[in-house]
């Protein structure tokens, strides 16, 4: 995966919104706090609060209550400014940086063999330091639980447990729910009555004030984005303002300040600071600060009139903010997906260059029917002549997704309609591509296909008069037939792939097979002799001659009682797109990267036939009542393979695959069948 597919995906694009967002709302924490500076301490302290719990609540949630919040009636914003203002303070990264990658994207297209996913790599690096963090704490809280357990009761006149320790660690409160005060041994001795009076209180003011369950809350956050420097400062900023608003209770229960100095600087001297923000110490922040405003007796003031107010509006507007935003955006894709104007109808014709080790031009003719029914076909300048029809056309707001028998499209139509910016999927390594309305004068001339052949006589019984073999290369997946007008070819198939196309079997009908004859993939390209164009028995009986002259092929046929499978039409009804093409023209069938079918102008007895060869090794029987030629794509997770689909989402399996996209599904039974059975096979003779 490459940083600009990294960057194009949807997960990715919601993660960097929701930490600028965040990053943001720290920064207007501090500034919050800045004005707040002269007032209690404890008010400061839950603004730093409200910004670590910002991490953990993003404003997609507010966005998307706003979404629902929308009335049925609503109208598009007048001030389309105004809206793209909010869009873009709220989620800058959404379609701000579109450009950015496309341009990227230009310069490191060409797919590489072996590529580094860089999700995995950042996801690898998230959970060592996720796990680190867990581990460390862990320990501490094990430690001092230890600590705890082997306390002993001591009888203080306050409202919580307290225990004595043999350790040297500071005074502490521990435990969230059910806190336990841990003192150490003999600090009746160190300390005076007065000073440890002192002491307790600004230890049950830790209590009163549940540091210890914000404390632990912090330390979650802390462990999700420990990455995120924001964190380690939000830390530090509520250990200080916690520590200062305890201090402040201390002296306004009419402690003396000079004796709860001395005793905290005697905790200090004698004694080790807790190792966990969750135990509320005595110690903690800055101390020599802390000692300076004791003795001072710095007590900040209780918030004013114009304070409640400054505070009031700063919460209304953090939840007003995204809740707007949800309400603008709703209405913003109910306005697109309204009908459209002509200057953001998307059917027309669309043109673009796809940058792999060599440019290939695309173009896309899209048709829109009066029932508002959107269709399109694909062409490929560069490539074969003539069109491919597309298997579903989607157009939801502005975001237009194509399924083609091999791939898939999916763009963001712009904001004058005059172009897409989107990515291609074929295969594992998406590329961009990027397509411009195209004019009378700017459109590309499409390739023609030759005119259709006369069909070769009925009666006629042709060989391949020219065949080149030669073994597949590693990086081409297959089978993939193509037999038009007088050409034959068919890459990375093997000797098993070619009985199963001419002998109409599945692979489990094949007995006594060497393991090269499954394993071992070629590339033929063949003309046929004689005149006029074969048709599809005619090329299944030409491929059998040639089998049999190249590969030495000597075998007999057997009935064997096998599992079949029979396709059927599923409780929910068929969900098959029909084909327009001309219903005599050959139907295309092919497999891309494992998992991937797709067939044009083809029969239900053609699908049923290539899923038994190429998917379920068994023989398929056609009883779905389906009349008709379709147009399909089927995606699936190869068992023991893990295979996502474009937006990152697990695949199902075949079975649930076929139900839940074309309404499908396939019934095992048993039944006797023929089985080729080889006498004889050679590797294939030279060219």
């Amino acid at each position: 995966m490459t940083f600009s597919t990294l960057c194009s995906q949807g997960w990715f694009v919601l993660a960097v919104n929701h930490l600028w967002q965040s990053t943001l709302v720290v920064l207007l924490a501090w500034l919050l706090t800045l004005v707040l500076k002269r007032n209690e301490a404890k008010t400061r302290y839950w603004v730093w609060m409200a910004a670590s719990l910002k991490l953990l609540v993003p404003f997609s949630l507010f966005i998307s209550m706003g979404e629902f919040l929308r009335p049925a009636a609503a109208v598009p914003m007048p001030s389309p400014q105004l809206a793209a203002a909010i869009v873009n303070m709220t989620q800058p990264f959404s379609r701000s940086t579109e450009p950015a990658i496309a341009e990227f994207s230009k310069l490191a297209a060409a797919p590489a063999p072996h590529h580094t996913d860089l999700a995995t790599i950042f996801f690898t690096v998230w959970l060592c330091g996720f796990l680190a963090l867990l581990i460390r704490w862990a320990r501490n809280w094990s430690a001092i639980r230890a600590k705890v357990r082997s306390g002993s009761p001591m009888s203080l006149s306050i409202d919580i447990p307290v225990l004595s320790s043999s350790r040297l660690l500071e005074p502490g409160v521990f435990g969230i729910f059910h806190p336990v005060l841990l003192l150490p041994e003999k600090i009746a001795d160190r300390l005076s009555a007065p000073q440890l009076h002192s002491i307790l209180a600004h230890e049950m003011s830790h209590v009163r004030h549940r540091d210890n369950l914000t404390a632990a809350i912090h330390m979650a956050v802390e462990t999700i984005f420990w990455f995120h420097p924001a964190v380690w400062w939000i830390e530090s900023r509520l250990i200080e303002e916690r520590e200062r608003a305890c201090d402040e209770a201390v002296l306004q229960l009419g402690n003396e300040a000079e004796t709860y100095a001395e005793g905290i600087l005697n905790v200090c001297k004698f004694y080790t600071e807790s190792p966990m923000a969750c135990m509320s110490g005595v110690t903690g922040s800055d101390l020599k600060r802390r000692i300076v405003r004791i003795m001072t007796k710095q007590t900040g003031r209780k918030l004013d009139v114009s304070r409640k107010l400054l505070l009031s509006v700063a919460a209304a507007m953090a939840v007003a903010i995204p809740v707007t935003f949800g309400l603008i955006h709703a209405t913003q894709a109910r306005a697109q997906s309204a009908p459209a104007t002509p200057a953001r109808n998307i059917a027309a014709t669309w043109q673009g260059t796809l940058h792999t080790n060599r440019d290939l031009r695309f173009v896309i003719k899209i048709t829109k029917s009066n029932d508002g029914t959107l269709a399109a076909t694909f062409y490929n300048v560069d490539g074969d002549p003539g069109g491919i029809p597309v298997i579903s056309t989607k157009l939801n707001g502005s975001l237009l997704k194509l399924d083609l028998p091999f791939g898939t499209y999916e763009g963001t139509l712009s904001a004058d309609g005059n172009s897409i910016a989107g990515t291609w999927r074929q295969g594992s390594n998406p590329l961009p591509l990027n397509l411009v309305r195209a004019t009378p004068a700017t459109e590309w001339t499409i390739p023609q296909p030759p005119p259709r052949l006369a069909p070769m006589a009925a009666d006629a019984n042709p060989t391949f008069e020219v065949a080149s073999i030669k073994p597949s290369g590693p990086e081409e997946h297959g089978p993939r037939y193509d037999f038009r007008n007088r050409r034959f070819s068919v890459i990375h198939a093997s000797l098993s792939d070619l009985l199963k196309f001419s002998y109409g079997l599945q692979q489990s009908q094949i007995a006594k097979a060497q393991d090269w004859v499954n394993s071992e993939s070629y590339d033929i390209f063949a003309k046929p002799d004689g005149d006029g164009e074969p048709s599809i028995k005619q090329w299944e009986s030409m491929v059998k001659k040639l089998v049999a002259d190249r590969f030495q092929l000597k075998f007999h046929f057997e009935k064997r009682e096998q599992a079949v499978y029979l396709l059927t039409v599923a409780r929910t009804g068929p969900k098959l797109t029909r084909s327009e093409s001309d219903p005599s023209a050959s139907g295309g069938i092919g497999f891309g990267p494992p998992g991937n079918f797709g067939a044009t102008n083809a029969t239900m007895a053609d699908i049923a036939e290539a899923l038994g060869q190429g998917v379920l090794n068994r023989p398929v029987e056609d009883q779905t009542g389906l009349t008709g030629r379709f147009n399909l794509r089927l995606m699936w997770a190869p068992e023991g393979l893990a295979t996502t689909t474009e937006n990152t989402n697990a695949l199902p399996d075949f079975f649930t695959a076929i139900q839940q996209q074309l309404g499908l599904t396939v019934v095992s039974t048993k039944a006797p069948v023929d089985v080729l059975v080889i006498d004889h096979i050679e590797r294939p003779s030279a060219n």
